[in-house]
């Protein structure tokens, strides 16, 4: 794996997390308790901050990343993921904020100042526009996006799931 300093700062990754042995992390990075972050891919927190709860996971080729400060325009854009958060394969995050129990399909997009809510569901493939909020409870899919329907229970119960199963899923390759 591939943890480096950018500008004398180091990541911040909690004992308990795991992260992929090519996987990139650099600089402004803090990963929590038990989350995971997977195969080629990158957090790039070398102009703001990227933050990424507890038992959330990063699946294979995601790639995270932030918008800088620039004076008079705008204020720097940090990307903050929440608890519970599985984002899919093939993801672009950038300098937007994703609350608890997420379901971020694979291939999907979310752009500056997005915010999605806690107990939403994304569907592959999706773009998720900057400045955008995805209300709670619902399911959003395409391109562009659209709100779908109401999620079941049952749905957001597999949101919870899935985090828990990465979590065992990077338990059973930390003990490898």
């Amino acid at each position: 794996m591939t943890i480096r300093n950018f500008n004398g700062i180091s990541p911040k990754i909690d004992k308990t997390a795991y992260i992929d042995a090519s996987a990139v992390v650099i600089g402004r990075v803090s990963v929590g308790k038990n989350s995971s972050i997977w195969c080629n891919a990158v957090a790039r927190g070398d102009v703001s901050d990227i933050i990424i709860g507890e038992n959330s996971n990063i699946q294979d080729l995601t790639m995270l990343h932030v918008t800088h400060y620039n004076p008079g325009k705008w204020d720097d854009f940090p990307l903050t993921i929440g608890d519970n958060v599985t984002v899919g394969h093939n993801c672009c995050l950038h300098a937007c904020t994703i609350k608890n129990n997420v379901l971020v399909g694979m291939g999907t997009t979310i752009l500056d100042n997005a915010v999605i809510e806690s107990n939403v569901l994304i569907g592959a493939g999706s773009l998720v526009s900057p400045n955008k909020t995805l209300e709670s409870g619902y399911l959003y899919f395409g391109n562009p996006l659209k709100k779908v329907r109401p999620l079941t229970t049952g749905e957001i119960a597999h949101i919870e799931y899935s985090a828990k199963h990465y979590v065992k899923v990077k338990n059973d390759h930390q003990s490898s």
